[in-house]
């Protein structure tokens, strides 16, 4: 019998559970406890698919002791790395599955749902076997899965927390969408899990992976062509779900708030990524329409203030109720570099100031488009995770990374309570978060 069988009634009602009630303390206390499934060795890359498997000489380890992270991963013929995802609701459907498509080193090996029927749907479309279909509830027999490596957790926001830590207990790697998580506490309990496991953690800022966006990067802390970098002015806005109010988006319990951890995230992350630098000071503020059905639980519109160690400070704003916005700009002493569209899956939209030739003049400067060839977000993103999964490398953006932004959301939320500035830690160091650079997100 297919694991696709014991599906819960509907992911409808396993949301509606995992909204109101903690896991329970016997799953996470087995989560951590169990020991986690040592990685297979991998395949020589230049062994034609057609020829037989040949002998693998595995690492050198002490007499008594086993370091999982230096087992290297048993990959196919094709060397893709497996993973597998879960939940398929709409992102998924329309954004990540047919990125594997264009993913040089990821393919989909397994699906997690809550719907059978769906997920036999979806697996036919892509090839997955019936016996690599998982309910919410057979999820933990994933660790005998050998094609999987890793899975891509795409749930709402409450959800990450428990399916990353079963994922590390099932010995897999752990890809998981932003917002890391709902709490803190969560967050550092999910890199505490990854780590007893001994396996990698990493949270889906696409941005950070693509190419235009890492152009802005390098000239931000370039200083040659805007000069000494003053504001920033970001904004990600959208008119969320006004057919649709019941959607999980709106459920404190679920999502953990409203357009801040949703698509406010993109303007705090990103921030933090062009400059380099960690905030030393928020100040944010709240409005809701309590009579929009769509804002009993959560937030409607959110505006923050962030300071900077190098004297920057940052303007962002974020809300549910506008037409979409999804913008950012930078300003500095000697010219600006903006983009609008920032933040969308695709079609964004580079330009500069540019100074006339020869002179120094910051007034009324030339405008110059940067033309750009596209590239899926998705794809490169992924390709990162997958080469730190075979290279054992810490990844760009690992679970600290997370846990720094919502360290950060929660004293803007904080700050709004309470109607004054609120204080963080002073951070000196440049990406203190960050892992392995990327190699697959090349500039313009």
């Amino acid at each position: 019998m297919s694991k696709i069988n014991t599906f819960f009634p509907g992911r409808r009602r396993f949301m509606a559970q995992a909204g109101t009630t903690a896991v329970a303390a016997g799953m996470l206390g087995a989560a951590r406890s169990a020991t986690a499934q040592a990685a297979p060795t991998k395949a020589s890359s230049s062994q034609p698919a057609a020829d037989l498997p040949q002998p693998v000489t595995l690492p050198h380890m002490q007499e008594g002791k086993t370091d999982k992270t230096k087992m290297p991963v048993q990959l196919g013929p094709d060397q893709r790395v497996g993973i597998a995802v879960v939940g398929i609701g709409r992102l998924t459907l329309e954004e990540i599955l047919p990125a594997m498509a264009q993913s040089q080193r990821c393919k989909v090996t397994a699906l997690v749902s809550g719907d059978g029927d769906k997920a036999r749907r979806v697996a036919a479309m892509y090839g997955v076997p019936e016996d690599s279909l998982y309910s919410y509830e057979t999820f933990d027999s994933i660790r005998d899965n050998p094609n999987v490596h890793a899975v891509y957790i795409v749930l709402p926001n409450s959800m990450h927390h428990e399916f990353t830590l079963r994922a590390a207990s099932a010995g897999k790697h752990v890809l998981c969408e932003k917002p890391m998580a709902n709490s803190v506490k969560e967050c550092q309990e999910m890199i505490t899990a990854c780590a007893d496991a001994q396996r990698l953690l990493m949270i889906a800022y696409r941005i950070q992976y693509e190419p235009m966006n890492r152009q802005v990067m390098q000239w931000v802390r370039g200083g040659k062509e805007v000069g000494q970098i003053k504001l920033l002015e970001m904004a990600n806005c959208q008119n969320q779900s006004t057919q649709n109010t019941d959607q999980w988006r709106h459920k404190k319990a679920l999502a953990g708030g409203g357009a801040l951890p949703d698509i406010g995230l993109y303007c705090l992350n990103t921030a933090r990524y062009l400059l380099g630098e960690e905030p030393v000071e928020v100040f944010g503020t709240i409005h809701t329409n309590d009579s929009d059905p769509r804002f009993t639980e959560v937030e409607e519109t959110i505006l923050w203030h962030m300071r900077f160690p190098s004297g920057v400070l940052a303007q962002c704003m974020s809300s549910y109720s506008t037409f979409n916005s999804k913008r950012y700009r930078i300003l500095g002493d000697k010219g600006y570099l903006e983009m609008d569209p920032a933040f969308a899956y695709k079609g964004l939209k580079l330009k500069r100031s540019k100074l006339a030739e020869g002179t120094d003049a910051v007034l009324a400067p030339g405008i110059e488009q940067i033309a750009a060839t596209e590239k899926n977000q998705f794809a490169l993103e992924m390709d990162h995770f997958a080469e730190c999964v075979v290279k054992n490398q810490r990844p760009f953006t690992p679970g600290e990374e997370g846990l720094q932004d919502q360290r950060i959301m929660e004293a803007i939320y904080e700050s709004a309570r309470i109607s004054r500035p609120v204080k963080l830690s002073s951070i000196e160091e440049k990406d203190a978060f960050r892992g392995t650079p990327p190699s697959n997100a090349e500039s313009t």
